[in-house]
């Protein structure tokens, strides 16, 4: 593979390299959501789970902030950022889920989004993009995710806990699920239409 970068927009540079900060960043969270899976379901340390939780989703900004600030954004780096985004909100939730603290359909609602936009990807690849421009209502609507979970997690713990974490939490999830379907909605508005001019292109 060739290491030389390459230019993708105005002043960006994305290079092949693998060994970044950034990249390090991505890899320790992602390997926080196997933690956070066994912690939670396995060894039942939900206080555990829980700082693994609000770690990783508290650093979800981190490793693409230190590609832009050290000028190492990288195609492996454009690749973990989401892939580690979703792995935390779908994991997460099938073991929320799991523990009754988050109802099955709120899960599905989300996982079908997921499958939506996830099946896209195939067939953007086959007209030779790798990705489309994250839209800030996605990053948003990750964030708000990826905060109510610990939230909801630390009110299943009852008590003062419950009562104050349980309406707060899901005033968050349910904002941050509709946000999220609504940016996955323009994702797939943007996907059709580059794979219309792709075909256009090609005729």
């Amino acid at each position: 593979m060739s290491t030389s970068p390459a230019t993708t927009g105005p002043g960006q540079v994305v290079s092949h390299k693998v060994f970044t900060w950034p990249n390090l960043v991505s890899l320790v969270r992602l390997a926080g959501v196997p933690l956070f899976v066994y912690l939670l379901l396995v060894a039942h340390h939900d206080v555990a789970a829980l700082v693994v939780l609000a770690v990783g989703a508290g650093t979800d900004w981190v490793d693409g902030q230190l590609a832009r600030r050290l000028n190492q954004v990288t195609r492996l780096g454009q690749l973990l950022d989401p892939v580690t985004d979703r792995a935390y909100i779908v994991v997460t939730l099938l073991a929320l889920t799991v523990r009754d603290i988050v109802p099955w359909q709120f899960t599905l609602v989300l996982v079908i989004r997921e499958l939506a936009v996830g099946l896209s990807m195939p067939v953007l690849w086959y007209h030779g993009y790798q990705s489309l421009q994250v839209h800030y209502l996605g990053k948003t609507a990750t964030f708000v995710l990826m905060f109510s979970f610990p939230v909801l997690l630390l009110a299943s713990m009852g008590g003062w806990l419950e009562a104050v974490g349980r309406p707060f939490g899901w005033a968050l999830a349910l904002w941050g699920a509709a946000l999220y379907w609504y940016a996955g909605v323009l994702y797939l508005i943007q996907a059709v239409r580059v794979v219309r001019v792709a075909r256009r292109g090609g005729r």
